[in-house]
């Protein structure tokens, strides 16, 4: 038997669910993804004057030694960012706030009024390349350029959802599946039956289930949630790092099974950014994914199952 909680968490919803019935060690599981969340905010958080991120700006632009939590999350979004070529850009964060999605987001989802800022691939004439190319990581050593504003949240969530469910593995030595939104991570002794993940953006789009063995991971990437009006025009909170303007909604919905939270996130991310070009992207990556359109209409691909008694993780191996 399994048992689960969940909460309110950065306008989303967390969730934990162990393959044991103790509540004492649901109880311990809950305050370990709370640990973990609230440590990874106050690493990286750009909403927060408080976080190391935003608190120490002036440092970064120099370069200055930074705690290995916030250099780990750097370095896991530039991974990203290689990995995709680019297309998971974690230095957006001026733009995002030129866009209107900034600290207010939460309870006004409005305009911030500030002027539109460059995109990270122009805003240094004197070097052609992409603003996260000239990221300076090496151990904890860290220098960001003067200009360049990190927002890491494609990668940091779902980061923390890895570190999270392995956590609780490694405390409590149970099989613990935790989902933060859209990014799902599971860890330990593989249940009875592994994992079912429902896979349902909004409540009025069509529902799948995936079954995925313990340490995979499943993350959905959605241009649905997380929108505002700006000047009278939709706008969702990711960016096509090309124009620094939100990817075209060629898809709803991407959701990628991978075996970690953070690299299924890139790539369903990516996707959306890639928008008609997504497919071609997924089959060749091998892996299970799962896109709506538009439209509404299903696309499944790397041996996304057709019923719930598929395994995607095993076909996506």
């Amino acid at each position: 038997m399994r048992a689960a909680t969940e909460w309110e968490l950065w306008t989303t919803t967390a969730r934990v669910v162990l393959d044991h019935r103790d509540r004492r060690h649901l109880a311990a599981a809950e305050a370990g993804v709370r640990a973990v969340t609230d440590a990874v905010d106050l690493a990286c958080s750009r909403f927060r004057e408080d976080s190391e991120l935003v608190a120490r700006t002036s440092d970064l632009e120099r370069g200055t030694e930074v705690s290995p939590l916030l250099a780990a999350l750097v370095h896991q979004a530039l991974d990203a960012a290689r990995l995709s070529d680019g297309d998971v850009d974690p230095t957006l964060g001026h733009r995002m706030v030129s866009l209107g999605y900034d600290a207010a987001f939460a309870s006004t989802a409005g305009d911030t009024g500030a002027p539109l800022a460059p995109t990270s691939r122009t805003a240094d004439a004197l070097d052609p390349r992409p603003a996260w190319q000239r990221i300076l990581l090496s151990g904890t050593f860290l220098r960001i350029p003067a200009g360049v504003r990190l927002d890491l949240g494609a990668t940091a969530k779902a980061a923390a959802a890895d570190m999270a469910a392995a956590s609780i593995t490694a405390r409590l030595g149970v099989g613990a599946l935790v989902s933060l939104g859209g990014d799902v991570a599971t860890a330990g002794p593989d249940p009875s039956g592994g994992w079912q993940v429902r896979v349902q953006d909004l409540d009025t789009d069509p529902a799948d289930h995936v079954r995925i063995a313990s340490g995979w991971s499943v993350a959905t990437s959605s241009t649905q949630k997380r929108r505002w009006e700006q000047d009278g025009r939709a706008r969702h909170h990711i960016l096509d790092p090309r124009w620094g303007l939100p990817a075209e909604p060629v898809w709803r919905s991407v959701t990628v099974v991978a075996p970690s939270c953070v690299t299924a996130n890139t790539m369903s991310t990516a996707a959306i950014v890639r928008g008609r070009g997504a497919p071609a992207m997924l089959r060749a990556s091998g892996r299970a994914a799962r896109l709506v359109s538009a439209s509404g209409a299903v696309v499944r691909l790397g041996g996304w199952p057709a019923d719930d008694a598929s395994d995607a993780a095993g076909r996506a191996a």
